[in-house]
């Protein structure tokens, strides 16, 4: 699959988390899907969305910075705007299966509020 046809796979899930779409999430993933970030450890597609899935009226604005695709895997770096004034920057690396969605693996950027940088409470 080329790798334009990646990122339009990338675009159109992103599009799809900001309208809800859930169907089109699950029908982007195989089967098999799993999903890492800094709180969840390979955890599986079921999983993922009783954990993960959320509405996302609480985003203000997302915007997609840069997609790099390298044979079966691209990376995605994003800004996040919230409603409430946070923001954060993400990178997920995602590996694709033919024209879908394997894995994600999320790496968490710094949260802002307002503009200052909102320091993790240990």
């Amino acid at each position: 699959m080329p790798s334009s046809r990646k990122a339009e796979i990338i675009r159109a899930l992103f599009a799809a988390y900001r309208s809800n779409d859930r169907k089109a999430v699950e029908a982007s993933f195989t089967d098999d899907f799993c999903f890492t970030s800094p709180y969840d450890d390979r955890i599986d597609k079921a999983t993922y969305f009783a954990r993960c899935w959320k509405p996302s009226d609480w985003i203000e604005r997302q915007d997609l910075e840069r997609i790099l695709v390298e044979g079966d895997a691209a990376f995605v770096t994003y800004q996040c705007m919230a409603r409430d004034g946070k923001s954060f920057r993400n990178t997920e690396c995602f590996v694709f299966e033919g024209d879908k969605i394997k894995r994600i693996d999320v790496y968490f950027g710094a949260t802002y509020n307002n503009g200052a940088f909102a320091k993790l409470q240990s």
